[in-house]
C-alpha cells in the first residue's frame, strides 16, 4: 500500500490572499482577543460561553444561528462573552463518518479538500462579518491552523489530540486562548502536562519550516468527562472534580490557572438536554467557592437552531448531523440564566 498524491493544495498564505479578512474585522478581532485574554488572566470578571453546533456543516444555517447569538450578546455583553462554535473539523473515533466541512463542503458528496479549505475560510469570515463575533474552532489538524489563524479567537484541542506532541507544540505558537481537553481516559495529569507544554517555547518542524514559538500563556484546561474501561461515561464537572483540578493546578508552575467546562460529551453522556442542568450546577459551584469561581472561566455548550440530530440527507435546516444539540429556545433561555448568575 502507498500514498496516492492527488494534487498540491494552496498554502495558507495563498488562500488568505485570495480570501482576505477585511481590515475593520481584523481590528475587531484584536478587541475580542483582548477581552478573552482579560478573562483568562483574571483582569475581567466576565464569563465565557462557547456555544454553537457540534459541527458547522451548512454555512447559511450556521450564520443564521450566530446572528441570533449576536442579538443576545448585545443584552449580556457586560457579564458574558459569547464565542460561537464554528467547528469545521470533526474527529471520528473509528475514522468513519462526516469529518467536517474541510473534508466535505457538501456532506452528501465526496471529499473535496480544495473546496473545503475555501468553504471553511469563507464561512468563518461571513459569520464574523455579519455578527461581529469571532469564533472558536477545534484544531484537529495542526497543519491547517494558519488557514484561519487570523480569524479565530479561541481554539480547542480535543480529547483524542491532547496527548499528541504536534498539537501541543503548535498551540505554543498561538496568540489566542487555547483549551486543552482532558483525554478520553479522564487522566487530568495528561491534560495539565499538555497545558504546561503549550505554555512554553519550542523549536520544531511545521509545514516544512524550522520554527520557534514563544509559548502561549493563555493555554488552559477543558473538562469534558471521560470514558472508563467498561465504556461508561464518567462526568468530571462536579464540585469535587473542580476542587481536585484546583489542587493539581496548585502543584504545577502554570500561568493563569483556568478551566472551561464542556457540558456535553461524556459529562452529559451525550444527553444534550442535560447541558442545562450541568451548566447550572457549575454556576452554583462557582457561587459556593471563591477559588472555584476564579478557576472556572466559562462553559462550552453544543447548541443549534433545532434540537437533537439527524442523519445526513434528511435535510432539516439548522439540525446537527453529528452529535445532538440543544435547540435554540432552550439555548437562549440558558444564556440569560447564566448571565443572572454573574
Amino acid at each position: 500500500m502507498s500514498f496516492e498524491f492527488i494534487r498540491k493544495l494552496p498554502t495558507p498564505a495563498e488562500i488568505r490572499e485570495e480570501y482576505p479578512l477585511p481590515r475593520n474585522l481584523a481590528e475587531l478581532k484584536q478587541e475580542r482577543d483582548a477581552a478573552i485574554r482579560d478573562v483568562i488572566t483574571g483582569k475581567s470578571s466576565r464569563f465565557l460561553v462557547i456555544i454553537g453546533p457540534c459541527s458547522a456543516d451548512n454555512e447559511d444555517a450556521v450564520c443564521d444561528y450566530i446572528n441570533r447569538l449576536a442579538r443576545i450578546n448585545e443584552k449580556v455583553k457586560d457579564r458574558l462573552i459569547l464565542i460561537p462554535r464554528i467547528y469545521t473539523n470533526k474527529p471520528r473515533t473509528t475514522g468513519e463518518g462526516y469529518k467536517g466541512i474541510v473534508h466535505q463542503p457538501d456532506p452528501e458528496k465526496k471529499p473535496d479538500f480544495l473546496a473545503g479549505l475555501i468553504a471553511m475560510r469563507k464561512m468563518h469570515i461571513r459569520a464574523f462579518q455579519e455578527s461581529g463575533l469571532t469564533a472558536a474552532d477545534e484544531m484537529l489538524y495542526p497543519e491547517n491552523w494558519r488557514y484561519i489563524s487570523d480569524i479565530l479567537s479561541y481554539v480547542a484541542i480535543g480529547a483524542r489530540s491532547v496527548e499528541d506532541q504536534q498539537h501541543r507544540l503548535t498551540a505554543s505558537g498561538f496568540d489566542v486562548a487555547a483549551g486543552m481537553k482532558n483525554p478520553m481516559s479522564g487522566d487530568l495529569s495528561v491534560m495539565l502536562n499538555s497545558v504546561y507544554a503549550a505554555q512554553h517555547s519550542h523549536s520544531f518542524i511545521y509545514r516544512g519550516w524550522e520554527v520557534t514559538t514563544t509559548g502561549n500563556e493563555l493555554t488552559h484546561t477543558i473538562l469534558r468527562g471521560a470514558v472508563n474501561k467498561h465504556g461508561n461515561n464518567v462526568p468530571n464537572y462536579h464540585y469535587e472534580d473542580l476542587n481536585r483540578l484546583l489542587e493539581m493546578y496548585n502543584t504545577m508552575e502554570l500561568k493563569y490557572p483556568a478551566c472551561v467546562i464542556d457540558a456535553n460529551h461524556s459529562n452529559s453522556g451525550k444527553q444534550y438536554e442535560q447541558q442545562v442542568r450541568i451548566t447550572k450546577e457549575v454556576m452554583h459551584s462557582r457561587r459556593l467557592n471563591a477559588d472555584i469561581h476564579k478557576l472556572v472561566k466559562g462553559v462550552m455548550i453544543e447548541s443549534y437552531i433545532e434540537e437533537g440530530c439527524q442523519k445526513i440527507g434528511e435535510g432539516v435546516y439548522g439540525k446537527s448531523i453529528t452529535d445532538p444539540c440543544l435547540g435554540w429556545e432552550a439555548s437562549e433561555r440558558l444564556i440569560y440564566e447564566i448571565a443572572e448568575y454573574e
